[in-house]
């Protein structure tokens, strides 16, 4: 009996294979023409268009985003910013360049690294802050405030301050937490958490009308 040995591999593609290629590529061409076409109706104002192309698009940029920020708060914001983006320079988008799904993730990369930049650079300040300014200086800050005032009028100035002040303020001196407590619960650096109180402190002192 004659063997024939027949060398390991993948199998040859049949036209069943091939067939599926040119469907997957069919797919891919009237999907780019479709976006195409909802970009050019948004140019024109067409918010609904825009919701579509929204639906159609946004899973894939936020996952771009992601990929680069590994922040869900952060890439939902970035994300909404690719978009507002997307609606006002939708006019400018040139189908002669590329896909409409490439021009956006390119947009998405783009203020993605960005904004690791702008974060990277607040860090830093507010590291550079913890380190030169001693926290002595927010605590006599703090009895100017609360020597003067009584607890009452003291909550009722918190609702003056930006929410991220308000809540550093009411932790670090109605929770009783250190600066460092505070830090941790809010997953901030250090002297991120020292920034907004000594700013909350600052603006609660002006607001209240309690002199140096």
């Amino acid at each position: 009996m004659n063997l024939r040995v027949v060398a390991d591999g993948p199998e040859p593609s049949g036209p069943s294979d091939d067939a599926a290629a040119a469907s997957a590529r069919a797919d891919r061409v009237q999907e780019a023409a479709e976006l195409a076409d909802l970009l050019r109706r948004v140019a024109r104002g067409d918010a609904d268009a825009f919701a579509l192309l929204y639906d159609a698009t946004s899973t894939r940029t936020y996952g771009v985003v992601w990929r680069v920020l590994r922040s869900a708060d952060h890439a939902a914001e970035v994300t909404q910013e690719v978009y507002t983006e997307v609606w006002r320079q939708a006019a400018r988008f040139e189908e002669s360049k590329g896909s409409v799904t490439a021009w956006i993730t390119t947009m998405a990369h783009r203020r993605a690294i960005d904004r690791v930049r702008s974060v990277t650079s607040e860090v830093a300040r507010d590291e550079h802050y913890a380190r030169a300014e001693p926290g002595r200086e927010i605590d006599h800050v703090w009895e100017g405030v609360s020597e003067r005032l009584d607890a009452d009028r003291v909550r009722k100035g918190l609702e003056s301050l930006t929410p991220i002040q308000r809540e550093a303020l009411t932790l670090a001196y109605f929770g009783g937490y250190t600066q460092s407590q505070v830090a941790e619960r809010l997953k901030v650096p250090l002297g991120t958490v020292k920034t907004r109180i000594r700013d909350g402190l600052i603006s609660l002192r002006n607001t209240l009308g309690v002199e140096s």
